[in-house]
């Protein structure tokens, strides 16, 4: 078999990161000869970014180096997985752009292999069933506690009673262990490791457990189930994965991973760790994002305000601005806290090349031009994309009655306020200069309506020189316009680190979701769009001219009205920060 080649070139990476080091040196030294990864998400929750940053390298490294990257599931605990989970797994993969193709495996398919591993290891005579409970091996195992000096030390732990059983008592144990003839937490398989090693996770864990749940994949053909660390490596082994990358919390996992190989002398594949994605004003935990779900703190896993794909994409995200984001981040050894003002950069950057520009108003104030005929339409081009040449322009029909954002205009404004006001003149987008004469108001002082004159010899830009203004407003044609409902979102947490609670006032310890920002979702449901608008379908990213990015979601609000969401603002605060 040819050795595998370094496509760094092909692939635009420059190869500069630890990982490929370790696998260019694999490669040199004939430890392998080709590169295979895996995906492997247990199928408890959905998918969040941090889970991209792992899967664009697991994808990645394996293109890069002309191997294959599989997708597994780790699906050995019945009691929280769910075919619902792997479904909506596999769209978000998809939907990031990566493919499979015929390679999507399942641990639960490998329950008689792991098996036999099991016994292969019990009768080397390291591996040994156990009549311990859960507490009690934990109470055996021992804690890291501080010393005098306050140095952190592992004392030895204690010999389980049934840990020298003869291997035929335990060969015999662990097939009835199988059969169902002892009840869920009689006993468990544990390795028969060391119980004074300082790495606790060493000290003789357990391989398998009795447990009567029904798996989604296997039904009740299983009572027992495999241990993540124990299924973990050897399912790399099964599969040929050659290097296997994970964040940085299984670091110390990797001497366990290298013992159940070694010990069930399978294919050896090498596992390699890199630093996991955290993220301001966010959690990224399934732990946690399920807790916002099941407390009804947002509306599903897929609620815009969610790190989670599906959130991110229903916000608007797009796939090549998260990849582009995890990218630029790079892969480090150290973790370390990402701005996510990073991410909304990286977004705005793919956003402003191809979301297509339109006009819309979310809260709309009558605009009525005076010198103009009621029954006046006509029709005014303006372009799609500036960055963009090929999305041509359009139409925007153009009337009598416009709605304008109530705040374009004031009674009295504030110095340098350049928009509409008594005697002011701006121009609208794409169309004419107009010069406001006055404005109505109801019964309760409110301003309903502002009017205004419009200079014919100012459509489209032009404008004599002693015409030239210093504000441009947006609107849309009030006979025209389609009915919209804006949904403003915000950071979900009110600060940068939700994990960090402060203390509640009765004493208390603070939890995370006292961070929980009450404003981080505005419904705004009388808002007008473009006609345009109305043919906009769920998915499709627009930028509303002066008010930000916003995308099509696939509700309908109030009404039947078409919903947006506002993925993000204008305002470029990265780029602003990067600078100083």
């Amino acid at each position: 078999m040819a050795i595998a080649e370094d496509k760094t070139s092909e692939t635009g990476d420059t190869g500069s990161d630890f990982i490929s080091e370790f696998i260019r040196e694999d490669l040199a030294s004939g430890r392998f000869t080709c590169v295979r990864t895996r995906f492997p998400p247990e199928p408890n929750g959905w998918l969040h970014i941090g889970h991209c940053k792992a899967f664009y390298i697991d994808f990645s490294m394996a293109e890069r180096f002309g191997g294959k990257c599989n997708l597994r599931f780790d699906d050995t605990n019945p009691e929280k997985e769910d075919s619902s989970y792997v479904e909506a797994i596999k769209r978000d993969v998809k939907w990031m752009g990566y493919d499979w193709e015929e390679r999507e495996y399942y641990a639960s398919d490998y329950y008689e292999y792991l098996y036999d591993l099991a016994v292969k290891i019990i009768k080397k005579g390291r591996a040994y069933v156990d009549d311990l409970s859960d507490a009690e091996i934990s109470e055996y195992r021992g804690t890291a506690v501080a010393d005098k000096n306050n140095i952190t030390v592992t004392p030895p732990g204690r010999n389980s009673p049934w840990r020298d059983r003869p291997v035929e008592v335990n060969l015999d144990l662990f097939a009835r262990m199988r059969s169902g003839e002892f009840p869920d937490g009689a006993k468990t398989l544990r390795a028969r490791i060391d119980m004074a090693h300082p790495n606790l996770l060493l000290r003789d864990p357990v391989m398998y457990r009795i447990r009567r749940e029904t798996h989604y994949r296997t039904g009740n053909a299983w009572c027992i189930y495999p241990m993540y660390d124990f299924q973990h490596p050897l399912s790399d082994a099964k599969e040929g994965i050659t290097h296997s990358l994970c964040s940085l919390e299984y670091e110390i996992h990797r001497p366990l991973y290298d013992w159940f190989i070694q010990e069930a002398e399978v294919f050896p594949s090498r596992q390699i760790e890199f630093a996991r994605l955290n993220l301001t004003r966010t959690v990224m935990s399934k732990r946690w994002l399920l807790r916002l779900v099941q407390d009804k703190h947002v509306s599903g896993w897929d609620d815009p305000r969610m790190p989670t794909i599906a959130g991110l994409r229903r916000r608007g995200y797009t796939p090549e601005a998260i990849r582009g984001f995890v990218s630029r981040i790079g892969i480090a050894k150290t973790d370390s806290m990402v701005d996510i003002a990073f991410l909304e950069y990286c977004l705005r950057e793919d956003l402003n090349r191809r979301a297509l520009r339109v006009m819309a108003v979310l809260r709309p104030l009558k605009l009525v031009i005076e010198n103009r005929d009621d029954s006046e339409t006509e029709a005014l081009e303006a372009v799609n994309n500036p960055e963009d040449e090929s999305a041509g322009k359009r139409t925007v029909p153009f009337g009598r009655e416009l709605w304008i954002e109530r705040d374009d205009f004031m009674e009295t404004p504030p110095p340098k306020y350049f928009r509409l006001f008594p005697g002011n003149s701006v121009r609208l987008r794409y169309g004419y200069i107009v010069t406001c004469t006055g404005f109505d108001k109801d019964a309760a002082g409110n301003i309903t309506a502002v009017r205004c004159t419009y200079d014919p010899g100012t459509r489209g830009g032009n404008a004599p020189d002693n015409r030239k203004v210093k504000g441009t407003i947006h609107w849309v044609s009030a006979a025209h316009a389609v009915p919209i409902e804006a949904r403003l979102y915000d950071y979900l947490f009110a600060v940068e680190r939700p994990m960090e609670a402060a203390p509640r006032p009765d004493g208390s310890p603070g939890d995370f979701t006292d961070n929980i920002n009450p404003n981080s979702l505005e419904v705004i449901t009388g808002a007008w769009g473009e006609p345009s608008l109305a043919k906009a379908a769920s998915g499709d990213c627009f930028q509303f001219e002066r008010l930000g990015y916003f995308t099509r979601d696939s509700d309908s609000g109030a009404d039947g009205r078409a919903v947006f969401n506002k993925t993000i603002g204008l305002r470029d605060t990265w780029a602003k920060i990067s600078k100083q």
